[in-house]
């Protein structure tokens, strides 16, 4: 029998030989152009019925107890959505799909009640907030199924659309995927800017997923879906009564990258990012967003006129390869929205929105420290996530530049918890527009830098740490994640610390 094995072994490997070079390149030219036809780019431009109303996550119910705090009640439990192709099996807050919408003021103190009703372990995270890092949701503080955790902080920052969702190691795709997110908008009293804001008539949540769904399963290890929903709603038609409308634009899918514009070219102007309102609003013809980031935009309606909210192709800033398999050639309609025949007056547009907003990153005059962050695979600075190793020590109250890099060859996206940034420099240029305001996710375009001032304020905690990471929730999962400690003045981490990572 070994005898033969070996003739059959030498007699295959003649045949490759008398195939020769050129037999080797056809075979790999086609193996080529078959993946690339398979991964051709999904386009729903024209193809869409629009024939289902816009759902409004509901405002979460709230009471103020005995110490003043405002208290949510929020459920993580498994539900089912009905989808053009049937029911699917789903997770959500308080529902099926997705969660009800939080708002709280600034200068509140918030209770969040959150219980697990799933069947896995998870936590949920309150992307964008200031706030201690044992009440920040990520991989350390995991509420296993049956458990509960309550965590209370006060809000203090500016006016913002910030979000929600589960944040377990290595399972955070899957989490969101099935369905686990929500919007938290913050007012904050002081600032009075005249913007659309009555919630669910001119001032909308726009949650943007795409979930891969096959038997009545959503798909968790696919990467990038078919279709699109927004707000948990396939084929989505909004009715506008007033002159201006505002989009809350999250990107709340996993791995897509959308950029955002009308169908007829006419202009969105974007009056705010991650972190509250720009300085000033920006006209533009398209919005790009990559997973976790959110903007916010106003749309100029005529009486009786339909426009439609899609998805161009996105620049993904990557080589032709990266852009393809990456969704950047892909298209979608989003929404439809449909203006009544005698539509609401609306205020002009202010011309000024914000213009002190950047100052609470920082002054960049009076850094305490640079550091730097290459991204490449799923490592950062050549390291992947180890949750008992504190890889940054900062000092609480200390001014810092970090120095983003995708070296990788891929998309990429770098978010920081807790704090706020302003982008000093995008290769050292001043920032466009768009990311002139403070920013917690940013893309991190192939081989291009990017300096983010910030500061850290208010929480020091030598026990826990903070998470920062590529918010593409594959590479997230996969290891391409750090966790920095904020100490006070002198004192020292209580976890294993990288060496040469010392602070003041």
């Amino acid at each position: 029998m070994s005898r033969r094995r070996n003739r059959s072994v030498l007699s295959v490997f003649a045949r490759v030989v008398a195939v020769g070079v050129g037999g080797v390149i056809l075979l790999v030219a086609g193996l080529v152009v078959g993946a690339w036809m398979l991964l051709a780019p999904t386009d729903t431009v024209g193809e869409v019925d629009f024939d289902t109303e816009l759902a409004i996550p509901p405002l979460a119910e709230s009471t103020i107890d005995d110490q003043g705090r405002r208290v949510f009640d929020l459920t993580a439990q498994e539900g089912s959505l009905d989808l053009s192709e049937g029911e699917v099996q789903t997770w959500g807050f308080n529902g099926d799909y997705l969660g009800p919408t939080l708002r709280a003021e600034r200068g509140e103190e918030v209770l969040v009640r959150y219980r697990n009703e799933l069947p896995d372990a998870s936590t949920v995270h309150w992307h964008g907030m200031h706030l201690p890092a044992a009440m920040d949701g990520g991989p350390h503080q995991l509420v296993e199924s049956g458990g509960t955790w309550e965590p209370t902080w006060t809000i203090d920052q500016p006016a913002a659309t910030l979000w929600y969702h589960p944040h377990p190691h290595g399972e955070t795709m899957d989490h969101v995927s099935r369905g686990l997110a929500g919007m938290f908008i913050l007012a904050d009293p002081a600032q009075t800017v005249d913007l659309p804001s009555e919630y669910g008539v001119d001032d909308l949540p726009i949650i943007v997923t795409d979930p891969s769904s096959s038997r009545g399963e959503v798909q968790t290890n696919s990467e990038f879906g078919d279709r699109l929903l927004v707000n948990g709603t396939e084929g989505p038609y909004a009715e506008v009564s007033t002159e201006l409308v505002r989009l809350r634009l999250l990107n709340g899918s996993p791995m897509r990258v959308y950029s955002f514009q009308l169908d007829d070219g006419s202009p969105l102007v974007q009056v705010a990012s991650d972190g509250g309102l720009l300085p000033a609003p920006h006209e533009t013809t398209s919005v790009r967003l990559s997973p976790g980031e959110r903007a916010e935009v106003l749309v100029r309606m005529e009486p009786g006129e339909t426009r439609t909210l899609r998805s161009i192709a996105p620049d993904l800033g990557q080589n032709f390869l990266s852009e393809r398999f990456g969704g950047g050639e892909d298209r979608f309609d989003v929404l439809q929205l449909r203006a009544a025949d005698q539509l609401a007056d609306s205020p002009d547009v202010p011309e000024e929105l914000a213009p002190d907003i950047v100052e609470h990153a920082g002054d960049p005059d009076a850094v305490d420290r640079t550091r730097e962050f290459r991204m490449s695979g799923r490592q950062i600075n050549g390291a992947q996530m180890r949750m008992d190793h504190a890889d940054e020590v900062v000092t609480l109250g200390d001014t810092e530049v970090w120095e983003v890099t995708n070296t990788g060859g891929e998309v990429h996206t770098f978010h920081v918890h807790d704090v706020q940034f302003r982008v000093l420099s995008v290769d050292g240029r001043e920032p466009p527009p768009e990311l002139s305001g403070l920013k917690d996710t940013i893309l991190v375009e192939d081989g291009v830098d990017y300096r983010l001032l910030m500061t850290f304020t208010d929480y020091a905690d030598p026990t826990m740490p903070y998470m920062y990471h590529c918010h593409l929730l594959r590479h997230e999962d996969q290891g391409m994640m750090g966790q920095f400690v904020v100490v006070e003045e002198g004192q020292e981490p209580a976890i294993a610390a990288r060496q040469g990572n010392g602070h003041h």
